[in-house]
C-alpha cells in the first residue's frame, strides 16, 4: 500500500472548453524533408480516442478526445495557466452546459504549446459537445507525495489514479509501476530542458527506423503509461543516467524532426528506486472506465 498526503492535497473546481482545431494555414516539412498539410492539435477529435493506436493516422501532433482551454483566444494568459498546472491525469471531468450536460469524463495529461488539456469522453458524448460547452474539472494531485518514498516526486497525478495504478512496492523498496513500453534517453526530443513538468509534455523522438523497431515505440497508444528510461523530471527534463520518469502518453506520433508522441510526466527519481514493469495492459483505460458517463437531453437522446 502506497501512503501519500491525499488528505491534505488540494482540489480546485477548474472551468474550461472545448477548443478548435489549430492550424497555421501552411505546409509542413517532415524529417526526411518532404512537405505535408494535415490535421494536427486541438479540437473535439470525435474518431481518436484514449486506448487507440499513436501512430498510423493521417495526422500530426493529434490529440485524442476533447482538447480544452480555459481561454482558446489567449492560451498563454491567466487562467489556462492554472487550468494547465492543477488539472492532474485521472481528475474527473463534467460537462456543465449543452446536449451533454451532466456527462462525466476524466484528464488524460497536457500537451505543451498548444496549451491544451486533453480529455476522455465517451463518442456519444464528444458527438454533442459544441465549442462554446463548458466543462468542470476537480483539479486535484500537484502537490501529492509519496511519504515512505521521498526519492520519487510526482507530478501531474490524481490521487485516485495513483492507487488504480497496480504499483507494487519490492522487498528493497523500490516501486515497480507497469508500463507498456520502455523508451530509451536518447529518443526524449521536443520540450527537453524545460525546468517545470507540472505542466506540458516532451516528445519521443520516432525519426529512426530501428530504434523505433527495437523498442517497439510503434505500439504505444494514447493513455500508455511509458518509462523514459535515464531522465530525470523533479526539477526539469534532463539526461541523468539511472533516473527513471513514467509518464502518459498524450498525443500521436509526428512528422516534425525531433518530434513524436507526447508523454506527461506522472513519476520521476534520480535514481533506479522506480522499477518499469512491462505490461500490455498499462493504459489509462483500463484503470479508469467506469468514471465514464454519458448523459444526454431528451431532445436528442436516442
Amino acid at each position: 500500500m502506497l501512503h501519500t498526503n491525499e488528505d491534505r492535497v488540494v482540489e480546485f473546481l477548474l472551468q474550461c472548453q472545448p477548443g478548435p482545431p489549430r492550424t497555421r494555414a501552411r505546409w509542413g516539412v517532415d524529417h526526411q524533408g518532404i512537405p505535408y498539410l494535415l490535421p494536427s492539435i486541438g479540437g473535439i477529435s470525435v474518431n481518436v480516442a484514449a486506448g487507440d493506436p499513436a501512430f498510423g493516422w493521417a495526422g500530426d501532433h493529434v490529440e485524442p478526445g476533447v482538447s480544452c482551454t480555459a481561454n482558446t483566444e489567449k492560451p498563454f494568459e491567466h487562467p489556462n495557466p492554472s487550468l494547465q498546472v492543477f488539472a492532474c491525469a485521472g481528475n474527473m471531468a463534467r460537462v456543465i452546459s449543452g446536449e451533454a450536460k451532466g456527462s462525466v469524463g476524466y484528464v488524460i495529461g497536457h500537451h505543451g504549446g498548444s496549451e491544451h488539456l486533453i480529455v476522455e469522453f465517451p463518442r456519444a458524448v464528444k458527438e454533442r459537445l459544441c465549442y462554446d460547452d463548458k466543462i468542470m474539472i476537480h483539479g486535484k494531485g500537484q502537490g501529492l507525495k509519496l511519504l515512505d518514498h521521498p526519492e520519487i516526486a510526482l507530478f501531474n497525478l490524481d490521487p485516485a489514479l495513483l492507487g488504480r495504478m497496480h504499483i507494487e512496492v519490492t522487498e528493497e523498496g523500490n516501486l515497480r509501476v507497469p508500463v507498456t513500453t520502455k523508451v530509451p534517453a536518447a529518443c526524449m526530443g521536443s520540450g527537453l530542458g524545460v525546468s517545470n513538468v507540472a505542466s506540458g509534455d516532451y516528445d519521443i523522438m520516432t525519426s529512426d527506423p530501428e530504434t523505433v523497431e527495437a523498442f517497439a515505440l510503434d505500439k504505444i497508444r494514447f493513455g500508455d503509461f511509458v518509462a523514459l528510461l535515464d531522465h530525470d523530471n523533479r526539477f526539469g527534463r534532463a539526461y541523468r543516467k539511472g533516473a527513471i520518469t513514467i509518464g502518459i502518453v498524450v498525443h500521436s506520433d509526428c512528422r516534425t524532426a525531433g518530434h513524436g508522441p507526447g508523454v506527461t510526466t506522472l513519476l520521476t527519481c534520480a535514481t533506479p528506486k522506480i522499477e518499469p514493469l512491462i505490461d500490455p495492459e498499462a493504459n489509462i483505460t483500463t484503470l479508469m472506465s467506469d468514471r465514464l458517463q454519458v448523459k444526454l437531453t431528451e431532445t436528442t437522446a436516442e
